[in-house]
């Protein structure tokens, strides 16, 4: 796969379509099916390590320092 096609967003913003199992970033309707059946998999998938909360990615970039 070209790396211009890939595609990826956070975890946190995942939804499975329960009627036609895609998977998606909207959390109101699936993007192929229309569907409203969705599940957020960061509720199965965001495991913890040893029993602490895992840690939350970094999603901006800290401001640039001025010379």
């Amino acid at each position: 796969m070209p790396i211009n096609a890939m595609q990826y967003f956070p975890l946190v913003s995942a939804y499975l379509c329960q009627d036609c199992n895609c998977i998606g970033n909207c959390a109101t309707r699936c993007p192929a099916c229309a569907s409203t059946a969705l599940m957020g998999l960061s509720v199965v998938l965001n495991r913890s390590m040893d029993g602490q909360e895992a840690a939350q990615p970094l999603l901006e970039w800290p401001p640039a320092m001025a010379a």
